[in-house]
């Protein structure tokens, strides 16, 4: 996949927001290339190693509305932003674009493991990803950031309006009944209303919506085994030799 060059990543937090700030006028908040029938959906998230800077991330596409994986990819890389609430993309956004570059296949709309419009400046992950990518993007977070909502009945399906400063910025679903909701906002090129029909149509089985637990699984099957060869490397590494002497 192509990918815009919109800014530098290495910044320092207030130029970050600042980012945020100057580039979520640009979101589009309404249906644009979506084709009439959807076909391929991506899903995308990342995992790190507690005492490791290292990310790991992959990216899994899908069939849809079959939801079968048709393409994995994945990238591992260092970084030294730390964890801040609201300013998760100058952490994970690099590495995750480094692996949708790899990408040979281009979703129709892509997921992302966390906020899109639902954000204190109105510019998560998911806006912040699918502006760079130029593609259709949705965020469905586990937590919510900000925003106010009603109760959400307890059967599969029902959802409520969430609200941030007068505006309704997603949704709250419940994708399986019983079961705590996910907290659904357009990235971009995506309508509150798109955003919510497919994350739930994508939540067949599970909680989450199946591109984005693909993408869980995937990534973290890649930081095992990383992990794993990193230590039999270094037992290698630092095991005695022979004396041959």
């Amino acid at each position: 996949m192509n990918l815009k060059q919109l800014h530098e990543w290495h910044v320092d937090y207030s130029t970050a927001a600042g980012i945020q700030r100057d580039l979520a006028g640009r979101v589009i908040l309404q249906d644009e290339d979506l084709p009439g029938t959807i076909e391929l959906v991506a899903g995308a998230d990342v995992s790190c190693q507690r005492g490791d800077n290292r990310l790991f991330a992959a990216v899994v596409v899908l069939s849809y509305p079959d939801l079968d994986v048709l393409e994995e990819v994945s990238y591992v890389a260092p970084t030294d932003f730390p964890y801040i609430p609201g300013l998760l993309t100058f952490r994970e956004g690099p590495v995750l674009l480094e692996a949708f570059r790899k990408l040979t296949m281009k979703p129709d709309v892509a997921i992302f493991d966390g906020q899109g419009v639902a954000h204190p400046r109105g510019f998560g992950l998911a806006a912040h990803l699918g502006l760079i990518l130029d593609v259709p993007s949705i965020g469905c977070a586990k937590t919510r950031l900000v925003g106010e909502h009603t109760d959400v009945a307890v059967e599969r399906g029902a959802w409520s309006k969430l609200e941030y400063e007068g505006t309704v910025i997603g949704t709250v679903v419940r994708t399986k009944r019983n079961v705590n909701p996910v907290y659904v906002s357009p990235g971009h090129k995506v309508s509150v209303d798109t955003a919510r029909r497919i994350v739930l149509s994508c939540s067949v089985r599970y909680r989450l919506p199946e591109p984005t637990r693909q993408a869980h699984l995937a990534v973290n099957r890649l930081r095992i085994a990383t992990v794993k060869t990193d230590e039999r490397e270094s037992r290698g590494r630092f095991s005695p030799g022979r004396n041959d002497e």
